[in-house]
């Protein structure tokens, strides 16, 4: 079956939550109200669907939102213009089919229709997340801080690459 890529809908959220939840180890808690004002907050939202159900999704603000995530709040402090990835996550069922590649090729066009250089991301190096190191660097991005997050229980690669 192939895949298809589209603006994440109301319609989408149950699922969105549940992949997070998935995921959550590696990622901040959200709740049904947490997703809806990130949503309303986010410059890109996009869900990658097989069939009809979502397999994947990211999440990225740009410079102003009023998100209160330490490490948007980061990179806010130092870049005037910036495309924030908070998350991204392909369900465990479809992980090594190129999905989350396939969303930062389309995020990373997208930075670039609406003139935007500089994409930003973090990911925890305590615990390490290695293979997340490794799809990043594949997209050029490199270290530019870490902070310690999570009332000092993990530690973050603060990340950017030029889009």
């Amino acid at each position: 079956m192939s895949f298809a890529l589209h603006p994440a809908q109301a319609g989408d959220h149950a699922r969105i939550l549940a992949l997070n939840l998935e995921s959550e180890e590696m990622l901040s808690p959200m709740d049904a109200a947490r997703l809806r004002e990130l949503d309303a907050q986010s410059a890109y939202h996009r869900v990658v669907v097989e069939g009809d159900e979502v397999v994947a999704f990211l999440l990225a603000f740009r410079e102003g939102a009023a998100y209160d995530s330490p490490n948007y709040v980061w990179f806010a402090q130092r870049y005037p213009r910036f495309l924030y990835i908070d998350r991204v996550v392909v369900a465990s069922t479809h992980q090594g089919r190129k999905l989350g590649a396939m969303l930062y090729r389309d995020l990373f066009d997208f930075a670039r229709a609406h003139g935007v250089g500089v994409v930003t991301c973090e990911y925890y190096t305590q615990p390490p997340n290695e293979a997340s190191r490794r799809f990043h660097a594949g997209f050029g991005f490199r270290e530019v801080g870490s902070q310690w997050v999570a009332d000092g229980r993990k530690q973050v690669s603060l990340q950017v690459a030029d889009a």
